[in-house]
């Protein structure tokens, strides 16, 4: 045979391409290996000697002037979602009464208005594109083995769903009816069914039509060449995979004259010109510039660099609730008190905090008052010296529980007092109140995040 080395890797491969999927080209060489091919190839013997010449066992064109080669080997460059007629096509739309739908129709026009321009370019390839009967017949019949008696699995029945290659597919003439927008009552099998994250998707189908010379356009002579599928993020699967540096791929036919044809597949899809990629580098430049001002306008621009050589310490807190005391209608009042030495705070920053009046709940044998009162504050601390003897006095934290009766009368129902951590992180502790109850806190040092504290 004239080609030894073929390609067996029939699998998919998948590619991602941020470009349109419109500037997709593809070449697809097909043909058929026989005799006439190799010796078409071979050099012609030398003259002078007692030999056949080769160029005689070549085949001679016929009265019409076209050789039977040009039969058996084809060439075409192949657009994405670009419609080839094949024989059986042609025949059957230039039949008014087989239109049954406004694509057929649509398609009626086209072969009509080229067979005014001399027929169709292409014979043995045509495609299915997207829209084609056969491209949704192929997706609803799909078998999961090559088994003449293969019956579906629980899951292949589950799984059938998935496969669908749009959310807005149309249904299919005579067999298939059209899916509605909405359910309004959905059944647990279609809920099961359509639980499922489907990306919309396009199919197409580039096919060869193997038989004999003088019997084109014969359904039984239909073979695929390759199946591409697009979807909206941009993810190209091609199966078989482009050839590339591999053999080419082959296909047997069956019946009593077996033939052998070879094919190849390749991407030639322009090349971005320079100016092009230019214009594409600097709108994505642009859109990036975009997006950042756009995060940048989320955070803002209150936010400023510490100091060199100083402490920043934040205190976000919650006076959450007050519980076991005697009397009615209670609220804290509280503050900071920060060291006289090396600490300050910003002038805006208030210190102190007072809560709203809460009427209590009985909790069990308590009364509980539930405040939810958020605060915060910050201070610096600013030294040179950074021994360790010389560590800071830190902040304390001073509570006081107040009561309001019902002659507008205030009374102390308690004190307390806890010096806050001098480590980030989360940490407990508990100071004494005048009825024996304290504080439980956690505090972030150099952190925004809120603070829980729960009076007891």
């Amino acid at each position: 045979m004239a080609e030894t080395v073929w390609s067996t890797d029939i699998g998919e491969a998948v590619y991602r391409s941020r470009d349109p999927v419109r500037n997709l080209r593809l070449r697809v060489h097909l043909q058929r290996i026989t005799s006439s091919n190799f010796l078409h190839y071979q050099p012609a013997a030398e003259l002078g000697k007692d030999l056949i010449d080769l160029a005689t066992f070549r085949p001679q064109p016929t009265a019409s002037g076209h050789r039977p080669e040009e039969d058996e080997e084809e060439e075409i460059v192949i657009g994405w979602q670009e419609k080839l007629f094949s024989q059986f096509e042609v025949d059957l739309y230039q039949n008014e009464a087989a239109c049954q739908s406004p694509l057929d129709y649509q398609y009626r026009q086209e072969i009509l208005k080229l067979e005014n321009l001399g027929g169709k370019k292409n014979r043995r390839i045509f495609t299915y594109t997207d829209s084609d009967r056969y491209t949704n017949l192929e997706e609803h019949c799909q078998r999961m083995t090559t088994a003449a008696s293969e019956v579906p699995s629980f899951l292949v029945e589950r799984m059938a769903n998935v496969r669908r290659r749009r959310q807005d597919r149309r249904g299919m003439e005579g067999g298939i009816l059209k899916s509605r927008i909405v359910t309004w009552e959905p059944s647990e099998e279609f809920v099961r069914n359509n639980h499922v994250i489907n990306t919309p998707l396009q199919t197409m189908h580039i096919m060869a039509d193997l038989g004999p010379c003088k019997k084109l356009g014969y359904k039984k002579y239909e073979h695929v060449l390759c199946t591409l599928k697009v979807d909206s993020n941009g993810v190209i699967t091609v199966k078989p995979d482009f050839t590339g540096l591999k053999g080419p791929y082959r296909i047997e036919t069956e019946g009593e004259k077996q033939e052998l044809w070879k094919y190849t597949i390749d991407n030639v899809s322009p090349l971005a010109q320079p100016e092009e990629e230019e214009r594409e580098r600097r709108v994505f430049k642009d859109l990036y510039g975009r997006h950042k001002e756009y995060l940048s306008s989320l955070v803002g621009t209150d936010f400023e660099m510490t100091v060199p050589g100083a402490l920043r310490l934040f205190v976000n807190g919650e006076v959450v609730s007050a519980q076991g005391y005697e009397y009615d209608n209670l609220y804290v009042h509280f503050f900071v008190e920060l060291p006289t030495t090396h600490w300050s705070s910003p002038a805006f920053q208030q210190l102190s905090g007072v809560t709203q009046t809460c009427a209590t709940k009985s909790l069990g044998m308590d009364k509980v008052a539930h405040f939810s009162y958020p605060f915060t504050f910050e201070a610096f601390f600013l030294h040179e010296d950074e021994s360790s003897d010389a560590l800071p006095e830190w902040p304390v934290l001073y509570c006081k529980v107040l009561s309001l009766d019902f002659w507008q009368r205030y009374r102390v129902e308690g004190y307390g007092a806890v010096m806050l951590p001098a480590t980030p992180g989360p940490s407990w502790n508990r100071a004494p109140f005048g009825k024996g109850c304290g504080v439980c806190w956690t505090v972030w040092k150099g952190s925004a995040s809120r603070v829980p504290f729960t009076m007891c």
